[in-house]
């Protein structure tokens, strides 16, 4: 994708320009092939007729400044894998200076050097900081090592990398495995981007997200740089819908760029082929790309194509906005081609991706001996480094943001106005009360940008209202359900559909999918908690509005599709992270499901699981019920304590508190006392793991006010599988031979719901069983000799499951 410019008049001009000729002479492993020598004498006119440099000359100063300070990094980054300490004065390091157990994603990170030095030297020529994002987080050395040559750190990097000594201990730092005393890595550095790495904003430790999250991100006059992994295009083809999504009315501009180094960490990518690479060019631009190759090894090839990529979206928004053309518009994909660990020893082998030498240098001379000649051709002096960064950095001459605080890194939405919904007394589907309150959110909230992820069925579950007012994004619309326009993203790869709502941070968010399909979401939401979760932890807490993951047509309502619907195992996952960063809700009618919606849309930096049944639900909770409920997490729904010490049973969800209830009229009919307790977050009632898990959890004292320790014998039955739910909440069971819990045991089919209670035994006849047991008593006492024959799976199990669904 050459510059729009008649190239071969500039570069006449600049071949006259000694600034621009010792540009062309490269520095050290870094040279400038032909075709980029044109595409940077184009650019250089460019910048000057913007008015963002004075003159042609001054962006080859600067380019040839790049050159130094990209193999700086590169030196770094071979000293951050192979030595524990750097000589600045280039001499040879001896054994004792090299690590005992070397490690790091070498290649990837040499790779990315050129990349990330390209990024920093387009925002500084254009006098624009943009937002980055790399989806092969393992690549980190490469951001690291240029954020602290550059001073764009934050404030415990700064601290810690930027004194006489600070290069040495960054390279020590990293991967030492030192801890603190509570177990925490010691250094503020990682393996992956974290939020120590200044800018950071996606981990990227699961290949292919950024893929799907990208275009997702900026808003309308933001700019986005996203560095790809050859590996991961092959692995996840929702990344090639990106055109399918972008409009310029909401979407700001995205540059995708692939490192296009052609290896995995065993063997070549398909990429690596020339034939692959066509195939895959072609590939794109099929699905409304278009694709370029440019020199992956050359920093200001980098710079050319950045800029180019986004002046041609922006060309191609404005026909868009301008109505001259439709969508979707022709989206610019760089594709940098390159050498795995390209600038050091063992480029484009196997080895290349972690340690690239043939031994460790600390114990073998030969390696040692390749180190130190390889890293001499990386090194730069430290005065005329200086001056390059001097020339590369002027943030503040330039009134413009470091990139460590680029507008991506801090999101911070205004609060959202949450809509004040009347309650539902008559029976209604709870998501029922999800369409409503999403509707009258967005309707109140113009300014935050909506998405709706939906891999199945809106109007199966229960959001008619929701698809009637944000439509499906299309490019050619059918029918009034669908809009070029549409704030719903919709496509049956649950992943794509996640990641459109966790790439939405400057907005409001919905996903609601099938319980079981939620399953193949975890991956993209367990990377957000981790990062939420270490942002809390380094006191830079994430500013975006939570949002909720829906899992509707459960696994108690799914029996009509077989087993492989009917998987409680997103829930149980959700719950096995940290509560103050995903809460798991079993509203259990129309009115708690409305009571818990104000505080999921308006936390910031948590994301709720939500269970949710679609079919038609009895009124439990008036309004004020509803809205205890969502303030403790739990509620007293009935007892009968008079006549001795009663029995506590506790429910956790919609169906099983049914069947709870009518185990309870049981209880009454024969005067056994009892105390029924509706668990809708159980994360609350954990044992904390940490003080920040302890803020969100109930403390010991509000759990003996719902479950008091003089009540010994204790049944619950919980939409989870039993395990899970005793286990997360073994402070609710003091005594296990005194309690039972009953739920989701692997069995189903085709069957209702009552058919799955009772094939799972967590019917109201199981239930009165487990009861009779924790209290030493024969069932026989509560269930009549035919009930009791069908729980015990001698009889019938219609005279259990009558009158229910």
């Amino acid at each position: 994708m050459p510059l729009p410019i008649q190239t071969a008049a500039v570069n006449h001009a600049a071949s006259d320009c000694p600034d621009f000729r010792r540009w062309c002479d490269g520095y050290g492993v870094i040279q400038h092939n032909e075709a980029t020598q044109h595409q940077v004498s184009a650019l250089a006119e460019h910048l000057v007729a913007a008015g963002h440099q004075p003159d042609a000359a001054t962006v080859y100063r600067k380019l040839a400044d790049l050159d130094r300070l990209t193999s700086a990094g590169l030196w770094l980054v071979v000293h951050m894998t192979y030595a524990r300490r750097v000589d600045v004065s280039g001499q040879p390091l001896a054994p004792q200076d090299f690590k005992t157990n070397p490690e790091g994603h070498t290649g990837g990170a040499l790779n990315m050097v050129p990349a990330y030095a390209g990024y920093l030297a387009l925002n500084n020529l254009t006098g624009r900081t943009r937002s980055w994002l790399m989806g092969q987080g393992h690549c980190v050395a490469a951001v690291d090592a240029l954020n602290v040559l550059t001073g764009n750190l934050h404030p415990e990097q700064a601290e810690r990398y930027r004194g006489p000594d600070g290069l040495s201990t960054l390279v020590a730092d990293f991967y030492s495995y030192r801890q603190k005393p509570d177990g925490s890595m010691a250094a503020p550095l990682g393996s992956h981007v974290n939020p120590h790495t200044a800018g950071g904003i996606l981990e990227g430790g699961y290949l292919g997200f950024a893929e799907l999250q990208y275009a997702h991100m900026p808003l309308p006059g933001e700019s986005l740089v996203a560095f790809l992994s050859d590996g991961a295009a092959e692995e996840q083809r929702g990344s090639d819908w990106i055109p399918r999504w972008w409009r310029a009315e909401d979407c700001g501009a995205v540059m995708p760029v692939m490192i296009a180094n052609g290896r995995r960490i065993e063997q070549r990518t398909e990429l690596g082929t020339r034939e692959g690479l066509e195939r895959f060019e072609a590939h794109l631009e099929h699905r409304g790309f278009v694709p370029f190759r440019f020199d992956g090894r050359d920093p200001a090839a980098f710079v050319c194509a950045l800029y180019e990529m986004e002046q041609a979206l922006a060309t191609n928004g404005e026909a868009a906005l301008r109505g001259e053309s439709s969508y979707p518009v022709r989206v610019p994909y760089g594709i940098a081609e390159t050498n795995k660990g390209y600038g050091f020893y063992g480029a484009s082998s196997n080895a290349a991706h972690n340690l690239p030498l043939p031994g460790n240098p600390r114990m073998d001379a030969r390696a040692r001996q390749l180190f130190n000649e390889h890293a001499a051709r990386l090194w730069v002096a430290p005065d005329e480094l200086h001056s390059c960064i001097a020339q590369l950095n002027q943030h503040a001459g330039q009134s413009r943001a470091l990139e460590r605080d680029h507008a991506l890194a801090v999101r911070n939405p205004p609060d959202p106005v949450i809509p004040r919904l009347p309650a539902n007394p008559a029976p209604t589907s709870p998501m029922k009360a999800v369409d409503d309150f999403f509707r009258a959110l967005v309707a109140n909230n113009p300014g935050l940008r909506a998405r709706v992820g939906n891999p199945d069925e809106l109007a199966s579950n229960r959001l008619e209202g929701v698809l009637e007012d944000l439509k499906h994004r299309v490019n050619e619309p059918e029918n009034d359900q669908e809009s070029v326009h549409g704030k719903i993203i919709t496509a049956l790869n649950e992943e794509a559909v996640v990641s459109a709502c966790l790439a939405n941070k400057a907005g409001v968010n919905l996903v609601a999918s099938y319980e079981a399909f939620c399953v193949k979401m975890l991956g993209a939401i367990r990377q957000e908690l981790i990062f939420a979760r270490h942002q809390k932890e380094v006191g830079r807490p994430a500013r975006w509005l939570g949002l909720p993951v829906i899992a509707t047509s459960h696994t108690w309502e799914n029996g009509k599709n077989e087993q492989s619907h009917q998987d409680t195992t997103f829930c149980e996952s959700m719950l096995a992270e940290m509560n103050d960063v995903s809460r798991v809700l079993f509203p259990a009618d129309y009115n708690s499901t409305l009571a818990t919606l104000p505080s999921v849309f308006s936390e910031r930096g948590r994301i709720t699981c939500m269970v949710i049944p679609k079919r038609e639900r009895p009124c439990v909770f008036d309004r004020r019920e509803a809205e205890l409920l969502a303030r403790h997490g739990a509620l007293v729904v009935d007892e009968d304590t008079a006549g001795g010490e009663p029995l506590l049973l506790m429910a956790n969800g919609a169906y099983q508190l049914s069947e709870a209830i009518r185990a309870c009229e049981r209880l009454r009919e024969t005067g056994t006392p009892f105390r029924l307790v509706y668990i809708q977050e159980p994360g609350r009632f954990r044992q904390p793991r940490d003080t920040m898990e302890a803020e969100v959890c109930l403390s010991e004292f509000e759990r003996e006010r719902l479950f008091p320790h003089r009540i010994h014998r204790r049944v619950a039955l919980t939409h989870m599988r039993p395990e899970v739910f005793r286990g997360h909440l073994y402070p609710l069971f003091p005594d296990p031979s005194q309690s039972r819990v009953l739920g989701y045991i692997n069995r189903g089919g085709t069957l209702n719901e009552a058919g799955m209670l009772f094939a799972n035994g967590c019917s109201w006849g199981h239930a009165l069983a487990a009861c009779a047991g924790v209290m030493d008593k024969p069932p026989g006492e509560w269930l009549s000799s035919a009930e009791l024959a069908a729980v015990e799976g001698r009889g019938d199990p219609a005279v259990i499951t009558r009158g229910l669904p």
